[in-house]
C-alpha cells in the first residue's frame, strides 16, 4: 500500500534580496512537478520529439458554441464595437464638416427680449399657486382640528348623535376643498399654457416654461391628494393616526405638516410625490455636487452641439420629402436622424436623471436617489415604463392607477387611462411650446399600450433568447421624455425631445416640419395633400 510522505517547509532564497517559503509535498515519493510532467507526457508525448506530440488529445467544443462548458468573455467584442462606433462617428463628423462647415455659433442663440420677459414672469408667478394650495390646506386643517375637538367633546358627553352629525358635516366639506384645489391647479395650468402658446415664441424657452408649469401642477395635485388622505385618517382615527400612516410620517404627522417650510422643501425636492417627511442624508458632499454640476454642464453643451451641427441639417433636408410625401425619403431621414437622436437622448437621460437630479438631491439632502432603474436591460416595455422615469412612475401609480383600481376599476382599464393621461401631458409638453398641436406625441404614448401587450409574453419566456427578442423590440419602440437645450436658432430648439429609432425621430420630423410651415423664415414647406391650413 502506498504511503504519503509530507515534508516540512524549507526556506530557499528568492530572486533579489527577498526570501519566500517553498512547501514541497511528495506523494508516493514523487514531487508535484514530476507528476505534472508525467501526466503531460502521457497525454501529449515527450517534449523531446517535437514533431510527434499529440495536439488533439481530447474532445473539446468551440468556445462560441452553446454547449461549451465555460462561457468566454465578450469584453474584446465590446471594445471592438466601441472602436467601430468612434471611427464611424468620426467619419460622419468629418463628412458633416466638409458638407456644412461649422454651424454652431453663439450669435444665433439670441432670443427675443419679450420671450425672456414673459418667461420670467410666468416662472415667478407659477409657484404662487403652490402658495394658494398651502392656504387651502391651512384652512382645511384648522377646520378639521376644530371639528375633531367638537366631536371629542360630544364623545365625552356620550352624545352619539352629535358625534355622527359632526363627522358627516366634516366630510361634506371635503368637496368644497377638492373644488378649491381643482380650480387652483387648473387655473395655473391654463394660464401657463396660454402664455406659452401665444406669448413665448422661442420653443426652447417655451419648453422650459411649460415643463416648469406641468411639474408644479403635478406637485399641487400630489399635495392636495396626500393631505386629503391624511386629513381623512386624522378625522377617522379613534386612536393614534400613526396606526394607519407610515412610521416615517410620525415626526411631522397631519396637521403639523401644513407649514410653508414643509411645502417649500417639496417644491424643490426631486420628486413629484408629496410626503410630510422624506429620507434625508446627514450632510452635503460638496465634491459630489461639483462633479454632478460639471457632468450636467458638459453634457448640456454636447447635446447643444449635436443638435446644432448634426440634427438641424437632417431636419432641414427632410422638409421636401414630407411635402412630396416621398415615403422612401422620409424613412431614410428618420433612420439617419435616429443615430444622432439616440446619442442626444442617452446624454440627456444621464444629464437629467443622474447628474441634475442627484445634484439637486444632494443640495437638499434628499435621501432616496432611485430616479431610474436599469431600463436599458428591459425585455418588455412594461418594465421599461416602470423603471426609466421613476418620479413620473411614482406619481402615476400613486395618484392615478392605484386609486382607480382601489375603486373597482379593472387594472387593464386603469392602465389605459394612465397612458391616456400621460399622452395628454406629452402633447402639452411638445405641442404647446412648438405652437403646433399635432397629436403625434399623444399618439406615440397611446401606441405604447399595444406594444406593452405585445412584449409582455416575451418577458415570460425562459432563457436568453426571449429576453433578447424583448430587448430588441424595446429598443425599436421605446419613447423618451428628454428635454434638450438651446441652440443657435429657434429651429434647433425643436430637438429638445430626442427619440430612438422609429417613432421618436418621426415625431421630431413632424413637429419640425409643422414649425417650419408655420414660422419658417425662408421657403416655407407646403403641407402634403392640402393638410394644415397654416396661417402665414
Amino acid at each position: 500500500m502506498a504511503t504519503k510522505k509530507v515534508q516540512t517547509p524549507t526556506r530557499r532564497p528568492a530572486s533579489g534580496h527577498a526570501h519566500e517559503d517553498h512547501l514541497t509535498i511528495s506523494i508516493n515519493g514523487s514531487p508535484p512537478e514530476r507528476l505534472h510532467q508525467q501526466e503531460k507526457t502521457n497525454r501529449q508525448g515527450s517534449d523531446k520529439y517535437k514533431h510527434s506530440f499529440a495536439v488533439h488529445f481530447q474532445s473539446r467544443t468551440s468556445c462560441l458554441s452553446s454547449d461549451t462548458p465555460v462561457l468566454p468573455s465578450y469584453v474584446g467584442f465590446r471594445n471592438l464595437v466601441g472602436v467601430v462606433l468612434v471611427a464611424s462617428n468620426l467619419r460622419l463628423m468629418i463628412e458633416n464638416f466638409k458638407k456644412y462647415g461649422l454651424l454652431v455659433t453663439l450669435s444665433g442663440s439670441r432670443m427675443d427680449p419679450n420671450d425672456w420677459r414673459n418667461f420670467w414672469i410666468l416662472y415667478l408667478l407659477t409657484p404662487v399657486f403652490l402658495l394658494n394650495a398651502y392656504m387651502i390646506e391651512a384652512a382645511a386643517a384648522r377646520y378639521a382640528k376644530s371639528k375633531v375637538a367638537e366631536r371629542k367633546r360630544a364623545e365625552e358627553r356620550h352624545d352619539i348623535v352629535e358625534r355622527e352629525r359632526q363627522k358627516r358635516y366634516l366630510f361634506s366639506t371635503w368637496r368644497v376643498i377638492a373644488i378649491a384645489h381643482g380650480f387652483n391647479a387648473t387655473l395655473m395650468l391654463v394660464i401657463a399654457t396660454y402664455v406659452v402658446y401665444y406669448y413665448i415664441h422661442n420653443p426652447g424657452l417655451a419648453s422650459f416654461a411649460e415643463l416648469h408649469a406641468v411639474i408644479v401642477w403635478l406637485k399641487v395635485c400630489s399635495y392636495a391628494f396626500t393631505n386629503r388622505d391624511m386629513r381623512h385618517a386624522y378625522v377617522n382615527a379613534d386612536s393614534d393616526i400613526g396606526a394607519v400612516m407610515p412610521a416615517l410620517y410620525k415626526p411631522c404627522a397631519y396637521p403639523k405638516n401644513i407649514t410653508l417650510k414643509n411645502l417649500s422643501y417639496f417644491w424643490w425636492a426631486p420628486t413629484l410625490v408629496y410626503q410630510p417627511v422624506y429620507p434625508r442624508t446627514e450632510r452635503r458632499r460638496w465634491d459630489f455636487i461639483a462633479k454632478r454640476f460639471c457632468e450636467f454642464f458638459i453634457l448640456s453643451i454636447v447635446i447643444w452641439l449635436a443638435c446644432a451641427q448634426y440634427a438641424v441639417p437632417l431636419l432641414q433636408n427632410s422638409l421636401d420629402a414630407i411635402s412630396d410625401l416621398n415615403l422612401v425619403g422620409i424613412l431614410e431621414r428618420v433612420l439617419k436622424l435616429s443615430t444622432i437622436s439616440l446619442v442626444c437622448w442617452l446624454a440627456g437621460f444621464f444629464a437629467l436623471f443622474q447628474s441634475f437630479l442627484n445634484l439637486l438631491a444632494e443640495v437638499l439632502r434628499f435621501g432616496d436617489r432611485e430616479f431610474y432603474g436599469d431600463w436599458w436591460n428591459s425585455s418588455d416595455l412594461r418594465s421599461y415604463w416602470t423603471s426609466w422615469n421613476k418620479p413620473v412612475t411614482h406619481f402615476m401609480k400613486r395618484h392615478v392607477y392605484a386609486p382607480m383600481v382601489g375603486r373597482g376599476v379593472p387594472p387593464i382599464v386603469a392602465q389605459i387611462v394612465t397612458f391616456l393621461f400621460s399622452g395628454l401631458l406629452h402633447e402639452l409638453l411638445v405641442g404647446v411650446p412648438t405652437h403646433n398641436i399635432l397629436g403625434v406625441a399623444f399618439a406615440g404614448m397611446v401606441l405604447q399600450i399595444p406594444l406593452i401587450w405585445l412584449t409582455d409574453p416575451l418577458a415570460r419566456l425562459q432563457g436568453a433568447n426571449g429576453k433578447l427578442a424583448g430587448n430588441l423590440i424595446f429598443w425599436l419602440s421605446v419613447s423618451g421624455q428628454y428635454k434638450g437645450a438651446t441652440s443657435r436658432e429657434s429651429d434647433e430648439m425643436l430637438m429638445r425631445r430626442q427619440f430612438c429609432f422609429l417613432g421618436q425621430p418621426f415625431a421630431a420630423i413632424c413637429y419640425f416640419f409643422a414649425w417650419q410651415a408655420k414660422f419658417g423664415a425662408h421657403n416655407r414647406p407646403e403641407w402634403p395633400l392640402g393638410l394644415g391650413d397654416v396661417k402665414r
